[in-house]
């Protein structure tokens, strides 16, 4: 074509097809069983009988990764926010039981550079192969006038299953369940705009080694990505069950998050000398002057997933949890409430 107007207008739709032929590897790795056709047609098939479910509940979910972005975009490192992406979408799932089958990504820019985006959708696909979780569907949307060149912003879609008898809700959580917390990666993808503010406010910068390790600068620390939960915890519920309720720990922290898998009357009562704060959050809570309850509010506080489990398997489920990679802490017990409403409660200091 001798002129193009629509790459004119800022918008080439010859680096979108490069970009499509660039991923297909990627997007290929996470193929598993249920997944029906190939990438890049209008819709995608998904077979839950080809996956070995027998009666079905899906289960479905949508996240994004916040202004995590925002640190990536400056230290222009790509390759992890998709694992990001990945991760705040299918623990999700998990609290339900489900095993997630499908995801589906949304990139969307003011300019598309194909190596750029290139990077993070392979991390995406990484995020999907370590959850056994199939890569079948995205959009990637270039957008002149509606975001600056160098920013893009990120959406995922998820839909896991469960059978039908196994959907967990936290309405059998009894008076005595332990509380179990599995370690985080760090600040995993909720709190950054305070983070963005307090280094700011710092004499540092991402490029400047971590405040608490010489060895890292403090933007690498800061993208760690959120951990992924799914095939240690599905093992753990299947080999050995006795998990009632679950908890993903994103915004709103512990303290918002708990509770929401208790029935009512009962109370989440959580030992914070059971585990240590993490130097990032320490250095967070200082810098920030953060209260104890303000850190709570906001940050996962070194455990990013909790399990509320039946007192009788909780030595066999921590077990088998940390044979599957995981540190895990017991960090409290369920009580009777003598409010109407779910409840938690702290005890111990940070």
């Amino acid at each position: 074509m001798k002129n193009d107007p629509y790459k004119d207008a800022g918008v080439d739709i010859e680096a979108g097809n490069i970009l499509v032929n660039r991923i297909k590897p990627f997007v290929k790795a996470t193929d598993r069983a249920g997944v029906m056709g190939g990438f890049g047609g209008f819709g995608s098939f998904f077979d839950p009988k080809a996956a070995g479910f027998k009666d079905p509940i899906f289960v479905s979910g949508t996240d994004g990764v916040g202004t995590k972005l925002k640190i990536a975009i400056d230290m222009k490192k790509f390759d992890t926010i998709g694992i990001d992406l990945v991760a705040m979408c299918v623990n999700d799932l998990l609290v339900q039981g489900a095993e997630p089958l499908f995801f589906l990504d949304y990139y969307a820019c003011g300019a598309l550079k194909v190596d750029e985006a290139a990077d993070v959708i392979k991390g995406i696909a990484k995020g999907c192969e370590l959850s056994n979780c199939a890569l079948i569907g995205g959009e990637t949307a270039e957008m002149p006038g509606m975001y600056s060149e160098n920013d893009f912003d990120l959406a995922g879609f998820a839909v896991g299953a469960v059978e039908r008898d196994n959907v967990i809700t936290g309405q059998n959580i009894a008076e005595g369940d332990v509380i179990l917390g599995l370690a985080s990666n760090g600040v995993h993808s909720n709190g950054f705009s305070l983070v963005r503010k307090l280094v700011e406010e710092s004499d540092l910068n991402y490029s400047s080694p971590a405040p608490y390790d010489d060895n890292l600068t403090f933007g690498d620390c800061l993208l760690e990505p959120t951990r992924l939960y799914i095939r240690p915890v599905l093992k753990a519920l299947r080999d050995i069950g006795g998990i009632k309720g679950m908890a993903h720990i994103t915004g709103g922290g512990l303290t918002e998050n708990i509770p929401r898998c208790l029935p009512d009357n009962m109370s989440a009562s959580i030992d914070l000398d059971s585990w240590a704060l993490p130097p990032l959050f320490q250095w967070l809570q200082r810098a920030g002057d953060i209260s104890q309850e303000g850190l709570l509010r906001t940050f996962n506080c070194g455990i990013g997933f909790v399990l509320v489990v039946d007192e009788k398997k909780a030595d066999n489920l921590k077990t088998c949890l940390e044979e599957n990679g995981e540190a895990v802490f017991e960090i409290g017990k369920i009580e009777a409430s003598p409010k109407v409403e779910k409840d938690i409660q702290f005890s111990g200091k940070f």
